[in-house]
């Protein structure tokens, strides 16, 4: 194993971490499997796009998925942008001796195909491999462009909620008194008013969009490390290496980073999966009460949505479901190794394991 990690030297607790996250297979696998659909899903428009990569049109190459280029650029007569999957755009290529490069799905998140032999939703077939939905829109594409949203919003919600959490809950407990007093008040009024209500009835003043969603939640969604991190800063602000710190006269910012909060880490990271799958579970619902994503967005509560108004169409509502169970199972694995990593009661067989403040302490 490399001595360095980003430029950094890898500590025997780092290694530690790192065998035991690799030790838990389930999660170390989940990980990769993850990774792949999600790096997948950020080059959606290379997989699944009306517009092609490539077209070679009289010795000049030009890339649709780049850039609009009108009809006009291919010998047609109108100054708006080409319709690739136009007959007539295509037979203006060809005749040009020109070639066109597709990507797999030549449809995105938004194309209708109007050649389909049967009424929206269409079943399964060689041209749409899940079906279409009931406004001839290929399922393949918008599952990847949901799954692509849906995971992006997780994530962005869960890396502010948490910085946000640690950082009230790490005031509160290190400070106490009437620090700790006036904020568990004021969490306990905020906790108490009703997102989903407030949510609801904002969405009718505004459309709602991902930033607009995303603001919103966060401002609820913090609160659920907070108790947990809380607790451990009450417990850990009075160890001796704690008190031997402010005595010898650093900040209590420096403190609470440096010699607190890796105490804190393994308690919070128990709750991080909930709230990355609390946070896509919630768009999910949102958009499938209609008071998410602005409609026609891809998102897998829309297809949900659809599946339960489109009964003869089974195959919207199981795709969105496998794709749902899927990617919470993943994440569910991966953050059981993560958790597993840092548990200091880990690895024991390795050798005896320093408490993680006095490893902090002996760094500072």
């Amino acid at each position: 194993m490399a001595d360095t990690f980003l430029g950094r030297p890898i500590t025997p607790l780092t290694r530690r971490r790192l065998r035991n996250f690799r030790a838990n297979k389930r999660g170390y696998w989940s990980l990769w499997i993850f990774l792949g659909l999600f790096f997948l899903a950020l080059f959606a428009e290379f997989i699944a796009n009306d517009k092609p990569l490539l077209i070679g049109f009289k010795g000049e190459i030009h890339a649709p998925v780049f850039f609009t280029y009108p009809e006009t650029a291919f010998g047609g007569e109108f100054e708006t942008e080409a319709d690739y999957r136009d007959p007539f755009v295509t037979e203006l290529i060809v005749a040009a001796k020109g070639w066109i490069i597709w990507p797999p799905i030549r449809y995105s998140y938004r194309t209708i195909n109007y050649d389909l032999p049967v009424p929206a939703p269409a079943p399964p077939s060689g041209e749409n491999w899940l079906g279409t939905d009931d406004q001839g829109r290929d399922v393949v594409a918008r599952l990847i462009y949901g799954f692509r949203i849906s995971v992006l919003f997780g994530l962005v919600l869960t890396v502010f909620s948490s910085i946000i959490g640690v950082t009230a809950g790490a005031v509160q407990g290190y400070f106490g008194g009437w620090t700790d007093l006036l904020f568990q008040r004021f969490i306990e009024v905020w906790s108490g008013l009703p997102t989903l209500y407030l949510l609801i009835i904002l969405a009718s003043f505004v459309e709602p969009n991902f930033w607009w969603l995303l603001g919103i939640m966060l401002i609820f969604s913090w609160m659920s490390l907070v108790g947990v991190v809380r607790a451990e800063f009450l417990r850990a602000r009075n160890f001796d290496y704690v008190r031997a710190a402010r005595a010898l006269g650093l900040s209590d910012a420096m403190i609470m980073y440096r010699h607190v909060l890796p105490n804190a880490m393994v308690a919070s990271l128990t709750f991080l999966p909930f709230i990355l799958s609390g946070s896509i579970t919630t768009l999910t619902a949102l958009d499938f009460l209609g008071f998410g994503l602005p409609p026609g967005s891809p998102s897998l509560g829309e297809m949900l949505q659809q599946g339960k108004a489109n009964l003869q169409a089974p195959w919207l509502g199981i795709t969105a479901f496998v794709m749902l169970s899927i990617m919470l199972t993943l994440l569910i694995f991966i953050f059981e190794a993560v958790r597993d990593a840092f548990d200091p009661r880990k690895g024991a067989a390795a050798g005896p394991i320093v408490a993680e403040g006095a490893v902090a302490e002996k760094t500072a």
